[in-house]
């Protein structure tokens, strides 16, 4: 765990409206359930009926989902009383510009210098061009799901994979060259680019 809920209990699960959003509402229903302090940041929530039912579930656990809202005072409040970020606002289907009202929340985001965890890859991350426009995230943390991404290669923050899902042939097919998993173990630590480039 590298935000532990003792000194991190105020996590601000920031979701966009596609399926990146569904994995943050899964995420702070899970970080609920393990003692956490989730509050939901989702200024346009997803349209998708299996999107409703996973915000359904938080509400059902009586999670904080601040009220959609084009302005950014809410974001700004809870901003303020949060310990960590968890972003889950675009994914690897996104293709830029940055449109409202996220093109003012990232910013602030930024500026909150608050710690930020990313999910798959990093919010106006291009998927195989990395951070090119200098306008997405700059996370601490970022958690891939099923295999790194080719944009996600520079990162140089802490990066964990998570899902050992991946059958043999494809993990043959696409020469994803995926690390192994300690034990029973769902999630993985990789190799940071500053400690493999002092190998």
């Amino acid at each position: 765990t590298v935000y532990k809920k003792e000194k991190y209990p105020r996590v601000l699960v920031c979701c966009g409206p596609g399926n990146q959003g569904g994995d943050g509402l899964v995420a702070a229903r899970h970080l609920g359930m393990f003692g956490y302090k989730p509050t939901i940041y989702m200024p346009k929530p997803g349209s998708k009926d299996h999107y409703k039912r996973l915000q359904t579930q938080c509400d059902n656990m009586k999670i904080t989902t601040l009220p959609p809202s084009p302005d950014t005072d809410s974001l700004r409040t809870a901003l303020s009383s949060s310990d960590v970020i968890l972003d889950a606002i675009f994914g690897f289907s996104f293709k830029g510009p940055i449109r409202a009202p996220f093109d003012v929340a990232l910013p602030l985001l930024t500026e909150s210098g608050l710690p930020i965890v990313s999910v798959d890859i990093p919010s106006g991350w291009d998927v195989e061009e990395g951070n090119t426009t200098g306008v997405g995230l700059n996370p601490r943390v970022l958690v891939s799901l099923t295999a790194p991404k080719e944009g996600v290669k520079g990162f140089t923050g802490r990066h964990f994979l998570g899902g050992r899902f991946i059958p043999r042939t494809l993990e043959e097919k696409y020469a994803l060259n995926l690390p192994q998993y300690p034990g029973t173990d769902q999630i993985v630590e990789l190799p940071s680019l500053e400690s493999s480039q002092k190998l």
